[in-house]
């Protein structure tokens, strides 16, 4: 019998977000694979803190910039390939929407009003964290 994979494995990701209007847009993007929608989050990098392993994924992922808030919004967990997967979110006001970014060709991304973007997202607490991130942007 194989034998559980009980580690979990830490990761970090952003809620970028925008004012727009007088109200937060926040950004989603595609998975690679199975077209959900979901927020940029990937393996944190040898020698870079979470929240700016973060950010880095933003521009990989997303294509957008901006100065991560190094407090953490919150953490959610998911499992994919047999692994469980802790990630840690922070915020990220958007600055810079780029036009052509490392993973564009794989990916789609879309700007929304945050109860609109729960309602897209499959993952429970990750729909649980954007609700609650409301309270955290200042207008």
């Amino acid at each position: 019998m194989a034998q559980k994979n009980t580690k979990i494995l830490q990761q970090s990701g952003v809620i970028p977000y925008r004012i727009k209007d007088g109200k937060i847009e926040v950004l989603l993007i595609t998975t690679r694979n199975s077209q959900n929608w979901v927020i940029p989050k990937g393996g944190i990098c040898k020698g870079m803190s979470p929240h700016d392993s973060a950010a880095k994924e933003a521009w990989e992922e997303a294509g957008v910039i901006g100065q991560v808030n190094a407090e953490k919004l919150g953490a959610y967990k998911y499992q994919k390939g047999g692994n469980t997967y802790r990630v840690n979110l922070f915020l990220l006001p958007v600055e810079k929407v780029l036009e052509d970014w490392p993973e564009a060709a794989q990916r789609e991304r879309l700007w929304l009003e945050i109860n609109q973007a729960v309602m897209l997202v499959k993952e429970t607490s990750l729909k649980r964290i954007l609700n609650n991130s409301k309270s955290q942007v200042k207008i």
